[in-house]
């Protein structure tokens, strides 16, 4: 999510704005310390007009900056 935001230059406070939120709420959510509910992630989606996946998963996605393990 945070690399959305960052990418479309939208500031977390604007984010929180558009999805009726606290801005704190937006920075929990990119740190994950906070899982939405599924309504705030299918508005968080609609919001950035992608997948949901795209922006949530059951899986940790890996940190922004680590290189991927190299091919067994």
């Amino acid at each position: 999510m945070a690399v959305l935001r960052v990418e479309r230059a939208i500031t977390r406070r604007q984010l929180a704005d558009a999805l009726g939120v606290h801005y704190q709420t937006v920075g929990y959510l990119e740190r994950g310390e906070y899982s939405p509910s599924l309504h705030l992630a299918l508005r968080i989606a609609e919001y950035f007009e992608v997948p949901v996946e795209v922006i949530f998963s059951t899986t940790p996605f890996p940190r922004i900056g680590s290189t991927p393990p190299p091919p067994a």
